[in-house]
């Protein structure tokens, strides 16, 4: 049985004699159903070296060590499809995502999406792991994702981001020009009843909130940099639209006498992604730079 690289953790003088079960629940945030699961396995948890029961005590110095039993993305064809690689470990990958491609395969479209070109890669390396994004980008969206190489990494930072931890940075062009040159749109979010697949500002909504700030102003859009509080699908799109500044290249959320826009694509970038890395616990922030199409777009727009 092939396992993933174990997660460590070094027992702090304060959790001297405690359980070993309340370390792995209360310092590792472990949940109680993947707890159940790497129990099962054969080497499940170890402390200094040696598979134990987690209702021992542990003490100061004691090396905890959780294994998980490797899992594969059978379903995912492997395809040699170029990656931007910002940073990979034994747990993570983090990727440049350049626009026009999917993340992960979807009915009807089994192929050339990014999980595809990480199988791959994975594969050219003799490593095997389940793909795990652990968030998504649409499709014309480029920039910084974050993939998970096990579930307890997947659940560490999903919990960053329900917690309001991790941090999200986008940088978009849109058209015409903000009501503030700083901001926060409190505006809730759900789907659209006569589209389903847009979604729309309605009070029934989910609680969706984006902050802005203007970084250019030009003489028909603006450059603005934007930081997620929530992560509802479309969130910036919508907000965006709603303030009555739609993305530039938009073609869900453009308004209908858009003029024709300089971009070929909705102009959002993920410019930034910050979170605690869940094996070092050292907060880790990853930058990817500006696509050249929108920086393109920006050049023209100085020029107007």
């Amino acid at each position: 049985m092939n396992y993933y690289k174990p997660i460590t953790y070094i027992v702090q003088p304060e959790e001297n004699g405690w359980i070993l079960k309340s370390v792995l629940r209360e310092k590792l945030n472990i949940s109680r159903r993947l707890l159940s699961r790497i129990k099962l396995t054969e080497k499940g948890v170890m402390v200094n070296g040696k598979r134990e029961f987690i209702s021992i005590k542990v003490f100061t110095g004691d090396r905890i060590e959780i294994h998980m039993e490797q899992e594969t993305s059978e379903y995912i064809e492997p395809q040699n499809i170029p990656l931007d690689i910002l940073f990979e470990d034994d747990y993570l990958l983090i990727v440049n995502k350049q626009s026009g491609i999917i993340v992960h395969p979807t009915h009807g479209h089994y192929a050339n999406t990014l999980a595809n070109g990480v199988v791959y890669h994975w594969m050219q390396k003799g490593e095997n792991y389940r793909f795990r994004p652990i968030h998504r980008l649409d499709e014309e969206t480029s920039g910084v994702l974050a993939i998970a190489k096990n579930p307890y990494v997947h659940q560490q930072i999903s919990e960053q981001m329900i917690n309001n931890q991790v941090k999200k940075e986008y940088v978009a062009i849109v058209n015409g020009h903000l009501p503030d040159l700083e901001g926060t749109v409190n505006a809730p979010i759900d789907r659209d009843p006569e589209h389903r697949h847009l979604r729309i500002v309605t009070e029934e909504g989910y609680s969706a909130v984006t902050h802005y700030k203007v970084e250019e102003k030009y003489k028909s859009a603006s450059l603005v940099r934007l930081w997620l509080e929530t992560g509802r699908t479309h969130q910036i799109r919508v907000h965006m639209k709603h303030l009555g500044c739609p993305l530039m290249g938009d073609k869900m959320y453009g308004e209908q006498n858009e003029t024709m826009p300089k971009v070929d694509r909705q102009a959002l970038h993920a410019a930034k992604l910050g979170f605690f890395h869940p094996n070092s616990r050292e907060y880790t922030e990853f930058t990817a730079p500006l696509p050249s199409d929108m920086q393109s777009t920006i050049g023209c727009l100085k020029r107007e």
